[in-house]
């Protein structure tokens, strides 16, 4: 009886650890908070049916707020398990600071290659920090509706986009472009990162900025804002108070014919906008004809975990599905407009996407100029850009000094720009 009674307690304890090991909740920190239901509908289910007792909740923060936000979790110990990580400097950052883990062991690493994983590596590239999930490219959305009903064609060229642009604002059935500046990021992402490639000749351009062989304050890197300056004849009243949800209301309600973007605009809008109008893209314009045509492909997204989770086992399990063929497949169509890193090559069903992706057979692709190195000091070259381009859209800056401020903020603390 007594050897029955130890092994019933025995049985009885080790099922309630089982239960409680496996009684775990992983909160997934992301500034993605359009794809909440993307999320909650497909990538979470897909993942607990396979590993039963370890639940995603995923809490995402809005984009211009996460890095603060996210820096104060780590700081007080509140944050999530798993972090989704920003490429270079700023995921660098945390890493560097003891709050990012090192993954380089992880198995799944062997599905990307060394381009994909550099974003979330060390300089010397000996440690992975983030599983790379996605890129995104940068161009234009339009309403296929509006450009039939007004005789459009996608612009090719700057002259052919300002000559459209000219005609929509006439027409006035519509407004123009989408976009606000309040939030400041999107004025830099979807405008300033969107055409700049194309003036400061993507990696060449960036690359120069880096070795301090070029200036903030050459052409190359102005024009872009005597650009943007441009835009803000054809934001449409209100602009300067608009805000990032209400400009993709405009452009999903079909108030406006063209949304300055990235393509992780196209999961979010066509279930908002189906059996209303048919969305398509275009490339950032060239100059003028012959020119080479210039993207950024940016790595966008990766997903690292918390060095101070209390379940980190289980953290790792979610990790490697993250880099498996399954979570790319899953994730790419899911997600329509963010383009899987993982080196085993993805169908995209999306005809948008497809249009996006097609970019890269003729244009020469880069990243975003303020992510790698850029930004490791202060003034913070990335989030001076947000505000640049806000300034230089509203007309509170010249770009002339928009480029001058950030050149100074630059020099200020990068030794390469101080010659």
């Amino acid at each position: 009886m007594t050897r029955t009674i130890r092994l019933a307690l025995l049985a009885s304890t080790f099922m309630a650890g089982a239960a409680a090991a496996q009684d775990v909740t992983l909160t997934v920190e992301s500034w993605r908070n359009d794809d909440l239901q993307i999320w909650q509908e497909t990538i979470i289910p897909a993942f607990e049916a396979a590993n039963p007792g370890i639940k995603i909740n995923f809490a995402p923060t809005a984009p211009a707020e996460y890095n603060a936000v996210l820096n104060s979790k780590l700081d007080a110990g509140s944050a999530g398990d798993l972090i989704t990580c920003r490429p270079f400097d700023a995921s660098l950052e945390l890493f560097n600071k003891g709050q990012l883990a090192d993954l380089t062991d992880l198995e799944s690493m062997a599905n990307f290659s060394d381009v994909a994983k550099s974003a979330w590596q060390t300089d010397d590239g000996s440690a992975t920090f983030c599983v790379p999930m996605a890129s995104v490219i940068h161009g234009f959305l339009y309403n296929k509706a509006a450009f039939e009903e007004l005789g459009l064609e996608p612009p090719k060229t700057v002259d052919e986009f300002y000559a459209v642009l000219d005609k929509i604002k006439e027409d006035g059935t519509y407004i123009p472009m989408a976009m606000g500046t309040p939030d400041q990021w999107e004025a830099a992402t979807m405008g300033y990162q969107n055409i700049g490639p194309t003036y400061w000749k993507g990696e060449e351009g960036r690359k120069a900025l880096i070795d301090g062989s070029q200036k903030l304050t050459d052409e190359g890197w102005v024009e872009p804002f005597r650009q943007l300056a441009k835009w803000k004849d054809y934001l449409g009243d209100g602009f300067e108070a608009q805000t990032y949800p209400d400009s993709q209301n405009l452009f999903t309600l079909g108030r406006a014919a063209i949304y300055p973007a990235g393509s992780w605009e196209i999961g979010v809008f066509e279930p908002q906008i189906a059996g209303a109008f048919e969305m398509g893209a275009f490339a950032p314009p060239i100059v003028a004809e012959g020119d080479t045509c210039y993207i950024s492909d940016h790595t966008d997204i990766g997903i690292g975990l918390n060095a101070a989770s209390q379940n980190a086992d289980a953290a790792r399990t979610f990790l490697e599905w993250v880099g498996s063929d399954e979570f790319a497949s899953l994730y790419a169509n899911a997600l329509p407009g963010f383009f899987s890193l993982n080196s085993n090559p993805v169908e995209m069903e999306n005809a948008v996407a497809q249009e996006f992706v097609s970019w890269r057979e003729n244009c020469e692709p880069t990243i975003r100029s303020t992510y790698q190195i850029l930004s490791r000091g202060t003034p913070n070259l990335e989030n001076e850009t947000w505000n640049a381009s806000a300034n230089v859209i509203n007309g509170t800056e010249t770009p002339e000094a928009a480029a001058e401020r950030l050149q100074e903020g630059l020099a200020s603390w990068y030794e390469p720009q101080q010659n």
